[in-house]
């Protein structure tokens, strides 16, 4: 009898020539989940600061989308899945030091607190809505007294949902690229990026709108210096993690990224946002569709240039 003691991933189809297990599915779910977090964060703040009347775009009109982009995330999670008779085990257990764990627990959370957020500004929002039950009429009532605790538990769960955006993908020690500290961080500025942007699209009150815009220039900023300081630390370590920048510093990543995320996603939108605050009539949804593609570009690149970086040869 022969035996052979296999020390390359390189024998399997799906590893060589690079790992490519990951598809559209995850890219598009971590777009729609830190969309959804950045949407949820900024209701359930401003809320809990009283800005519910000044800021009606951001409080009720932007979180109706997101029960629905939820729903289609969790949709593409499906597809993804292999044996999909048993997603339920997911919640028969919690395991800390899993990130997939968190986030299907967080999810849990997460889906019903935005359905129940929405549901509450229903009537408001629409006067001749008729929950045709009594029975539902009293629940609106219940979750509308206790409005500002849901507000608490949704602030602190969306922050935990856009991190792990971006956790899920650096609790990957074999993917150099992925290997960073920086994606939750990045991942959440991203995705607060793409909400803020969502309202400024909902909005029709010059305030909201300014507000938004400065905030948006703001976190734009930080993701750029997270996006530096992530070249910074893979230029600055072994081999592998030098390969795995130079996949965006002249490899093939290199156009998508600084074409669609950085100068379509980032700087664009940053200087129209600029002219509009300093006067200049710029039309809203500009800004917002590049700050979208920006994102979804972000998801799909660090997805596949991921599985791209390797550490056998």
């Amino acid at each position: 009898m022969e035996e052979e003691i296999i020390i390359s991933g390189r024998m399997n189809h799906k590893v060589d020539p690079f790992l490519h297990i990951w598809g559209w599915e995850i890219a598009f779910y971590l777009f729609v989940g830190g969309l959804a977090a950045g949407i949820l964060f900024f209701a359930s703040f401003y809320y809990l600061r009283g800005k519910d009347k000044e800021l009606p775009s951001a409080v009720k009109w932007a979180p109706m989308i997101a029960p629905f982009i939820l729903v289609l995330g969790l949709g593409a999670l499906f597809l993804d899945l292999h044996h999909k008779l048993y997603f339920w085990r997911l919640y028969t257990t919690v395991r800390l030091q899993s990130p997939m764990s968190w986030g299907a627990w967080t999810l849990m959370v997460v889906t019903p607190l935005s359905v129940i957020w929405s549901a509450t500004y229903l009537r408001e929002l629409w006067p001749n809505w008729d929950w045709k039950f009594k029975w539902l009429y009293d629940l609106e009532a219940f979750f509308i007294k206790y409005r500002r605790v849901l507000a608490w538990i949704m602030v602190f769960y969306s922050v935990i949902l856009g991190i792990y955006t971006g956790i899920l993908l650096s609790a990957f020690n074999a993917r150099p690229l992925w290997n960073t500290s920086i994606l939750g961080p990045l991942f959440l500025a991203s995705g607060l990026s793409a909400g803020a942007a969502v309202i400024m699209g909902f909005s029709k009150n010059e305030l909201e709108r300014r507000l938004f815009s400065q905030l948006d220039l703001v976190i734009i900023a930080v993701e750029l210096f997270f996006i530096i300081h992530l070249f910074m630390g893979l230029l600055a370590s072994t081999e592998v993690q030098i390969e795995a920048a130079q996949l965006f510093l002249g490899g093939p990543y290199t156009l998508p990224f600084w074409i669609f995320v950085v100068f379509i996603g980032m700087v664009v939108p940053a200087l129209l946002e600029l002219l509009e605050l300093r006067g200049q009539k710029i039309p809203v949804i500009i800004p917002v569709i590049l700050i979208l593609v920006g994102n979804i570009m972000l998801r799909f690149i660090f997805v596949y240039a991921g599985q791209a970086s390797r550490y056998l040869y």
